[in-house]
């Protein structure tokens, strides 16, 4: 192999080229992981892509968001989302295997396929990545999603995911929600406002917190059961 690239400069500088272009790359994404362990996010993909679209569409781009610190957010909420999004999320590494089994066996006779992103995933994808679907995005999908369970940890996984998931019309993040809809800060949310909050978060767009359908409100009360058989807050208390 050594003596094949001696032979072929051009091969042997490209082939250089590509693998210092990986060390920088691996090396930027683990700073930027390691960056945002401690520092608040500010933005994400998805943001800029509703606002842009807002404008373009010559309306109001304003976007609702509230960084707030998980101390300050209602364990309510936090058990809310993990209830409805990834009951695993206390003691998986990133992945629900189960359940990614499980979703591949019910695709097959779906329509509409059903995920099985881990809340680690997700914000691995809505704080890193762009939205699309490619091997590309799902690889990198992965890797992030490694880097940021061993980086991070899991209350600053669900700290991030409380902060930046969208949770309404340019709405991100659960205090933005909470003040918008409520007139309250996240601090002070009931069980009953929690769930509909987690409720709304697989269509935000589609489902409104402030003005519940008949789905919505029957998915927030089997939210609040979830939450009742989880143990209430202190599912989340070794996190």
């Amino acid at each position: 192999m050594g003596s094949s690239l001696r032979q072929r400069p051009w091969l042997e500088r490209s082939v250089r080229l590509v693998a210092r272009l990986i060390t920088l790359s691996f090396l930027l994404s683990f700073g930027w992981v390691v960056l945002l362990k401690y520092l608040p996010v500010s933005f994400t993909p998805l943001m800029v892509s509703r606002k842009l679209e807002a404008m373009g569409e010559d309306q109001d781009s304003r976007l609702y968001k509230n960084w707030t610190p998980y101390e300050s957010i209602s364990k309510e909420v936090a058990l809310a989302v993990v209830a409805s999004e990834d009951q695993a999320f206390p003691t998986h590494w990133g992945f629900d295997f189960d359940e990614i089994q499980d979703a591949i066996k019910d695709n097959q006779h779906r329509k509409r396929p059903r995920g099985a992103s881990t809340i680690s995933q997700q914000v691995a994808k809505n704080v890193f990545l762009w939205n699309g679907r490619s091997y590309l995005r799902k690889g990198l999908e992965v890797y992030f999603t490694f880097l940021i369970e061993l980086i991070w940890g899991k209350e600053r996984i669900l700290e991030v995911y409380l902060n930046v998931a969208e949770t309404g019309p340019l709405t991100f993040g659960v205090e933005a929600a909470s003040r918008r809809y409520y007139g309250h800060s996240a601090q002070s949310l009931t069980r009953t406002e929690a769930a509909r909050i987690a409720a709304v978060l697989p269509n935000p767009r589609l489902f409104s917190i402030k003005k519940p359908s008949a789905y919505t409100q029957k998915r927030t009360r089997q939210i609040a059961r979830q939450m009742r058989y989880l143990g209430g807050r202190a599912y989340l208390k070794n996190l």
